[in-house]
């Protein structure tokens, strides 16, 4: 590789790695600690390549980029920054920078990265997205965090099919709108539907539509969420739990760029960006039947991980802050933690992920007095707060919740049939199992009380000694 590197960074040290690190790649390489010097450089017309930091004393390279681009709009600049936020990300991509590295930075993905810029055709045209100003819709500084910022920054500028993986309370809708805000649809729509929330039978109709007429009680047109979405951006969450039919009818959208609502005969030609999320493995659903294999990968075009809280606990810091931050905007008196509270946040486990860490900083920031919150005021709350988690083991190894547990029992089971599946009947099977501890668990809590148990479960009495005579549960003495 040759070529010539100009660097900017008034930090010495950057500068002389950087300088020893390309001089051995093969590179030419000129240094400086000040924007105006990069500039002069620039403005003459030397340098293949620029890497330079946000921060210099005399002018901010956001400030300088616009310059550049319009003065050398072929010139490949790479930002580094200790400012790792995802609005660095951000600004970094819509001012046209080649690549954005958080500081500190892998010298060997610095290297490829300069290598494949300049191997690159120097063409590349970025639509100016809007001034970023507003607040950060994503926090963290951890290099998962960052892995993700870099992704979306690419994103932003394309209609790219995206699948969002994650646990519950990672903030999938968060990104999605996050890619939306800040990408070439932001004019447009934003509109969310979560499968999980809707009644399998009515998910056709509310995707889609329906015409006046179509079922029992559709009395006029209703336009679906495609429609609401033209021209922006339609989020699918929980999309493993879309039942087949409806499937089909998105796999067609997919390929064809056109849908019929339900009741309709003329087809609809269809303009949305689709940004998908799911808590399940859909490999997994693929292989029992339950998601179509075609459509996973149409949707799996661009696949984007959200790690769960423990895998980034170096970010709960600024997370609790930045929620601190929207509780005294909404009226409640500003509060801080102190060094011994942040480790205890970091030391639990977070099940519920970000939104768990959420819910727990409005209870303090609303409950508690003081201005610094501590330590014990964070072992207080967790040990009142309600789970789902069961109890740890003796051996010491760390709680699940109940869906955790449901799951890892569930591929033993599969595990135990090899290559073959098991018998049928699965679903009656595991709902048996599941309803007897649940059946017998609300009549012991209410002492075999029969009407205080059905309302304890949120079932009719007779649903209820239908359950208890058709699982066989024993009774204790007393019921009522």
């Amino acid at each position: 590789m040759t070529g010539t590197i100009l660097v900017a960074d008034d930090d010495g040290a950057i500068r002389t790695v950087l300088n020893q690190a390309l001089s051995r790649a093969g590179f030419d390489v000129r240094c400086t600690s000040n924007a105006a010097t990069l500039w002069n450089w620039i403005d003459q017309g030397e340098g293949d390549l620029v890497i330079t930091d946000v921060i210099m004393p005399d002018e901010n390279a956001f400030e300088l980029l616009p310059r550049v681009k319009r003065r050398r709009p072929d010139l490949p600049v790479v930002v580094i920054s200790a400012q790792n936020t995802f609005m660095t990300a951000i600004r970094a991509s819509e001012r046209g920078a080649y690549e954005y590295l958080p500081k500190p930075f892998d010298l060997k993905e610095l290297i490829n990265v300069v290598g494949r810029a300049l191997s690159e055709p120097r063409n590349r045209h970025v639509e100016k997205a809007p001034e970023a100003t507003e607040p950060m819709p994503l926090v963290g500084r951890s290099a998962a965090m960052q892995d993700i910022y870099r992704v979306l920054a690419r994103l932003m500028q394309t209609d790219l099919t995206v699948l969002i993986h994650g646990e519950s309370g990672t903030g999938k809708e968060l990104v999605a709108r996050a890619l939306h805000d800040y990408g070439k649809r932001r004019k447009g729509p934003f509109v969310a539907i979560n499968m999980a929330a809707i009644p399998k039978e009515l998910i056709e109709a509310e995707l889609f539509g329906y015409e006046k007429g179509a079922f029992t009680g559709a009395t006029s047109r209703h336009p679906g969420r495609f429609e609401q979405a033209e021209g922006g951006t339609l989020f699918l969450d929980e999309i493993g739990d879309m039942p087949m039919e409806a499937q089909t009818r998105l796999l067609r959208v997919l390929q064809e760029g056109e849908y019929t609502t339900v009741g309709g005969r003329s087809p609809i030609r269809t303009n949305v960006r689709i940004v998908a999320a799911t808590n399940r493995d859909l490999r997994q659903w693929i292989g029992q039947g339950l998601f179509r294999e075609d459509l996973y990968f149409r949707l799996n075009v661009v696949p984007l991980r959200l790690p769960p809280l423990r895998e980034r606990k170096e970010d709960i810091g600024d997370l609790a802050r930045h929620f601190f931050a929207a509780c005294e905007a909404e009226g409640l008196p500003p509060k801080r933690l102190d060094p011994d509270a942040i480790a205890a946040l970091q030391a639990h486990r977070w099940s519920g992920n970000v939104r768990e860490l959420e819910n727990l900083i409005r209870r303090l920031a609303a409950l508690y007095p003081e201005d610094v919150i501590t330590a014990a005021h964070i072992e207080h709350e967790l040990d009142e707060a309600p789970t789902a988690s069961t109890p740890a083991s003796s051996g010491g190894q760390p709680s699940e919740t109940l869906q955790e547990a449901v799951e890892r029992h569930l591929n033993d089971y599969f595990a135990e049939f090899g290559a073959s599946l098991p018998p049928p009947g699965l679903y009656h099977r595991i709902m048996r199992d599941v309803e007897y501890p649940l059946v017998s668990a609300a009549l012991a809590a209410t002492r075999g009380n029969q009407i205080k148990a059905a309302e304890l479960l949120g079932v009719n009495r007779n649903t209820l000694r239908k359950k208890i005579r058709d699982l066989d549960v024993r009774m204790m003495r007393g019921v009522r």
